[in-house]
């Protein structure tokens, strides 16, 4: 925040290169994005703290749009998140464009790129991630993907009925991720301590939970940003007295090359 400091200088963020990271309000700052205007955006994570992929969040100004599609590239994929707000946007992907509202998202296949539009000049936030494809062996390709996580129902995470799930893309190996949203209800927890080989960058938006990362509890909460390096151990209790919820990416489908 712009100013002088308002009390003693604290941050909660930690932050492991090549292992894992928590990346808390407190000392985030703003990034200067060619290509997007009136949008004042972070950068969470990027290949500079270990992980494959980059994911940033934004607060969308009144005219906020993008004159450069974002994750174009031929090797980028890309996904964008209306986190929250009153904002609607207009999305664009390849020659196809979408109204969204909180809780829509949009996914791109490689070289398509995504471009927006705040089209009725009210504020919100969103969450823009992308990352190199990789091939799958027999040549199934990825498609456009939109959607809006309110229109989908909640399945049982690993058979726990108070642990949460959605898939915000198709569960098919021609993608190569996958975004998912991840709710515990009070008193939940994972159903070990996972160590795999993937990756996933989490935003948790509401709630506070316990969360085991390597060899360490954080408490974290509501506004924080998680990455999970390949092999950290990671579990988590949920904390508070309501549920403990973020938006997770995720590879998958893909053998590992040597």
């Amino acid at each position: 925040m712009p100013g002088y400091p308002q009390d003693i200088l604290q941050n909660r963020s930690v932050v492991k290169h090549g292992n894992y990271a928590v990346i808390t309000p407190q000392g985030r700052v703003i990034n200067v994005i060619p290509g997007i205007e009136d949008c004042q955006m972070t950068i969470l994570a990027t290949p500079k703290m270990g992980a494959s992929f980059v994911q940033l969040i934004g607060q969308l100004g009144a005219n906020a749009k993008t004159t450069l599609a974002y994750g174009a590239k031929p090797h980028e994929e890309a996904f964008i998140y209306l986190l929250d707000g009153e904002a609607e946007l207009k999305v664009t992907v390849g020659g196809e464009s979408r109204a969204l509202k909180q809780g829509g998202y949009a996914y791109a296949p490689p070289g398509a790129g995504i471009g927006f539009e705040n089209i009725n000049h009210q504020a919100g936030r969103i969450l823009l991630y992308k990352q190199r494809y990789v091939e799958h062996p027999v040549g199934l390709k990825p498609y456009t993907v939109f959607g809006n996580v309110h229109e989908m129902e909640w399945a049982d995470y690993d058979g726990m009925a108070n642990v949460h799930i959605k898939d915000l893309l198709p569960v098919e190996q021609n993608f190569d991720m996958n975004m998912h949203i991840l709710s515990f209800d009070p008193g939940a927890s994972h159903n070990i301590i996972e160590t795999h080989v993937q990756e996933h960058g989490a935003y948790v938006y509401e709630g506070q939970g316990c969360y085991l990362l390597d060899e360490n509890w954080y408490l974290i909460k509501e506004e924080d940003f998680i990455w999970f390096g390949p092999y950290c151990k990671q579990a988590s209790y949920a904390a508070g007295r309501g549920p403990f919820t973020y938006i997770y990416s995720k590879d998958c489908h893909r053998d590992v090359e040597i």
